[in-house]
């Protein structure tokens, strides 16, 4: 059949679906119509749990009135203002609060609009901070096997997700990667493993002493690496990476997208494993996922190096979007703020995540299940590959859809990342799903 018999035919030819495989989906569509709560609702308006907080960005639920009413109130005075030298008030209020919430001197807040842009952003600020202080050849970048960090060049070619950088090239130059912190004496631990963590930091070294610390602009790490099956970082590892970074001036970026905003129990994991990076990305939970909004966190410090070199009345930093402190956004985020502060929605997390990690951890009983792993509300189980590497949980993710819950599956790796405004019941609900229907597959 020709493209445009097809074409005629399909009525969801036209859209280029994003990380899904197209063909399979246009075979069996897994459509969501509506949303309301913990709740997803398929075209034949049947309930299915939201396991994954949409793509772990909508931690509040769906349809907060409150944000929806912030949201329109913003749009009936002012639905966009150009963000390159002018400025938007609810863009200002947004800075300050966030800045209230991230760890000391991580001050200076630049927004864009996804978590990839604010990737592309920090190496950026890493490049230009060094070149203004003599130090240029700063230009290399240390990433991590495993790691996620957007699609766009600066993300993918830092990232360290085979299929994620195999089908477009070299990528950035200079860029070399850690190993990842999944190692076989962890197997089973939940939260941070007990084994490893100095070890697999002292990477870094290695790669000092074979390039010269002088040629390192950043090392990016995940707190926790998400989009790979929740690897969490064995004891020690972050403390030890921020050793390294500060003895060589080397700039340490978490990349805190996914954990930002409460998923580990704290407003970020930098706090919850109580180490401090030079810059911080963060997206997703920030606006509740209802408009696309994005920030990096800069050191007071960096920024003001940054300011400083430049003539007055110039542009110092040659970077920006369209998008950057969009007002609705700003405004959507900033009614989701004020909901995590009112509601103790961190505090939240820490009561339920003690029993979801247990239930996540008794998985390693039943068939097919090599690891049990999480964090916060953050569960991962990885299955025995069936086939082809990937098959058996796409199979999982599709037949999960039929028997009503939503879920993340990263190759043959389960994932769950519960809305922090489900109950423990409903939690419950989710696991035993889950559990059903790897059983049955």
């Amino acid at each position: 059949m020709s493209a445009t018999a097809r074409a005629s035919n399909d009525p969801l030819i036209h859209q280029w679906m994003p990380f899904t495989a197209n063909r399979q989906f246009h075979e069996s569509p897994r459509i969501i119509a509506r949303a309301e709560g913990i709740y997803y609702y398929n075209t034949r308006g049947e309930k299915l749990l939201d396991g994954s907080s949409g793509l772990y960005c909508i931690p509040l639920g769906h349809g907060r009135r409150e944000i929806r009413e912030a949201v329109t109130k913003q749009m009936e005075e002012l639905d966009y203002a150009p963000p390159f030298q002018f400025g938007v008030p609810a863009a200002f209020r947004l800075a300050t609060e966030v800045a209230q919430m991230t760890p000391p001197g991580l001050n200076r807040i630049l927004f864009s609009g996804s978590g990839s842009e604010a990737v592309e952003s920090a190496l950026k600020v890493a490049i230009q901070y060094h070149r203004v202080r003599g130090e240029g050849q700063r230009m290399r970048f240390v990433g991590r096997e495993r790691g996620y960090h957007g699609v766009n060049f600066g993300g993918w070619s830092v990232g360290g997700m085979v299929n994620n950088r195999k089908a477009f090239g070299l990528g950035l130059p200079g860029v070399m990667h850690l190993r990842h912190t999944k190692i076989p004496e962890n197997q089973f631990e939940m939260g941070e493993g007990t084994h490893g963590g100095v070890n697999l930091a002292d990477d870094l070294e290695r790669f000092v002493a074979l390039h010269g610390a002088d040629t390192i602009a950043a090392c990016i790490v995940e707190p926790i690496a998400g989009s790979t099956g929740i690897l969490v970082p064995p004891q020690g590892y972050l403390k030890r990476l921020r050793e390294i970074c500060t003895k060589h001036g080397i700039l340490l970026i978490f990349d805190e997208v996914i954990t930002g905003f409460g998923r580990t129990g704290q407003a970020f994991a930098a706090q919850t494993f109580d180490v401090v990076p030079d810059i911080m990305t963060m997206a997703k939970a920030i606006s509740n996922g209802s408009i696309p909004m994005a920030a990096i966190a800069v050191r007071e410090d960096i920024q003001q190096t940054i300011l400083d070199a430049s003539p007055p009345n110039t542009v110092e930093f040659f970077h920006g979007y369209t998008y950057s402190a969009h007002p609705v956004a700003c405004a959507a985020a900033l009614a989701t703020l004020k909901i995590y502060r009112e509601e103790d929605t961190f505090g939240r997390v820490r009561d339920l995540a003690p029993a979801f990690l247990e239930q996540i951890g008794a998985l390693r009983e039943i068939p097919y299940v090599t690891d049990t792993r999480g964090y916060g509300l953050l569960g991962a189980v990885d299955l025995e590959p069936e086939g082809a590497p990937g098959a058996r949980g796409f199979k999982v993710l599709c037949k999960a859809f039929e028997a009503g819950l939503v879920l993340r599956n990263a190759a043959d790796t389960i994932v769950l990342a519960p809305p922090f405004a489900s109950t423990a019941e409903q939690i419950s609900e989710m696991v035993e799903t889950m559990k059903k229907v790897i059983l049955a597959n």
